[in-house]
């Protein structure tokens, strides 16, 4: 290989050697300075805080009733506006419960434009047999207070990844992420075309019915069809959302990207159907979808251990707590109900906030939930929130966040 001959002129040499010496100007700065404490108002951090803060104190400012769900409205007590956020994005509540605390999240179900104007909305509906929901809808009032994360996740619309026309699947409170960015399209804050298929088991549940049609009438980006599994009345589809029926409504012409958001039934009978599409991986998104309650169901799962427990030993800095768990619970609901105060906020594997190493012992993992990075399952860290026991664990969780 022949040598490279380089040429290097006078002007080039100074600059090399002033590279050479940078490190000895920056130290002779450094030490020529005052050793004050720096102090002031830093603009570029104030707009830090303000955008991403560690937690919110939030007021319930008014409360709306919807069938088996209410709407609160949520405001800062300064009256300041939110942090802005993507529509389609949650907030994490955080809720002390008998003796515990715990976290559920809950997808904004207002416009971005309604942050800045200093407001949140957020739905929860009723779940009989719930850990939280039922007792939030039973004993939150107007006037009481909520802490909460700042907006999180990646369900929201991505022109640089997604079709501009949007087939939205939604069931149930699934509709709420699919609700904001309607209202997101018609404040002129997203620009994409929203088809949505709404499933609802009767006319009577379908939430936001008013608002929806509204939406619809009035915004020409956006269509809303109602889907109903249980009736069969005119002006609605019926039955469920299949292949053909999103073929029927999807653009004919041009690609479209598929969005979805519901129960977990709804996600079962929908995944063989969205294959039949035969949709590239990234024009279909879906919001990571709750952790299953029947784990047992689950492809890999050793039915062996159903309904068994077992031992935890729990490792949060310089304390210990050995606690009992369920096979047929994650992780996190065993920490969470021996009133551990535990980092979480998705509870569906995604963001990583209950990132935990895992020092002895086996857990299992549904496959839609495990979201791990490679080093991650390499090094032995798990995520609780979507983490069945399978035997007698030594875990060591990370402190609360907010």
């Amino acid at each position: 290989m022949p040598e490279l001959n380089v040429k290097v002129g006078l002007i080039g040499k100074l600059d090399m050697l002033k590279f050479k010496n940078m490190s000895k100007v920056r130290e002779k700065a450094i030490q020529a300075a005052p050793a004050e404490e720096i102090s002031g108002v830093f603009p570029v951090n104030e707009n830090a805080k303000a955008l991403h803060p560690d937690c919110l104190e939030l007021v319930i400012d008014s409360i709306i009733k919807r069938n088996s769900a209410k709407t609160f409205i949520l405001k800062q007590a300064d009256g300041k506006p939110l942090p802005y956020f993507r529509a389609g994005q949650y907030i994490s509540l955080k809720l002390p419960l008998e003796g515990s605390q715990v976290t559920r999240s809950y997808s904004i179900c207002s416009s971005p434009k309604e942050a800045l104007e200093g407001s949140y909305a957020i739905t929860v509906r009723s779940n009989p047999g719930g850990f939280v929901a039922d007792r939030l809808l039973q004993e939150k009032k107007q006037g009481d207070t909520v802490i909460a994360s700042s907006p999180q996740g990646f369900f929201y619309y991505e022109d640089l990844r997604d079709a501009k026309h949007v087939i939205g699947l939604a069931g149930g409170s699934g509709i709420t992420p699919f609700l904001s960015m309607a209202r997101a399209l018609t404040d002129g804050i997203e620009d994409f075309t929203l088809t949505l298929l709404y499933g609802s088991r009767t006319e009577e549940e379908i939430l936001f019915r008013g608002e929806l049609d509204e939406i619809s009438r009035v915004c020409p980006k956006v269509d809303v069809i109602h889907v109903l599994s249980d009736e069969e009345k005119e002006g609605f589809e019926q039955g469920f959302i299949t292949a053909d029926m999103i073929r029927k409504y999807a653009p004919k012409a041009e690609e479209y990207s598929v969005f979805l958001c519901g129960p977990e039934a709804m996600y079962r009978f929908l995944k063989p159907e969205i294959e039949k599409l035969g949709l590239p991986e990234r024009l279909f998104r879906r919001k990571l979808i709750d952790v299953t309650k029947t784990p047992w169901e689950c492809e890999g799962y050793p039915e062996e251990i159903k309904g068994s427990t077992f031992t935890i030993l729990v490792k949060q800095g310089p304390q210990e707590w050995s606690i009992p768990a369920s096979a047929d619970e994650p992780v996190l609901v065993a920490v969470e109900r021996a009133g551990i105060k535990a980092a979480s906020r998705c509870r569906a594997g995604e963001c990583g906030w209950c990132r935990s190493r895992l020092l002895s012992g086996t857990v299992f993992i549904p496959k839609e939930n495990e979201m791990r990075r490679w080093a991650d399952i390499h090094y032995g860290y798990i995520h609780p929130c979507c983490s069945f026991p399978t035997s007698d664990l030594v875990l060591e969780i990370p402190g609360e966040f907010y």
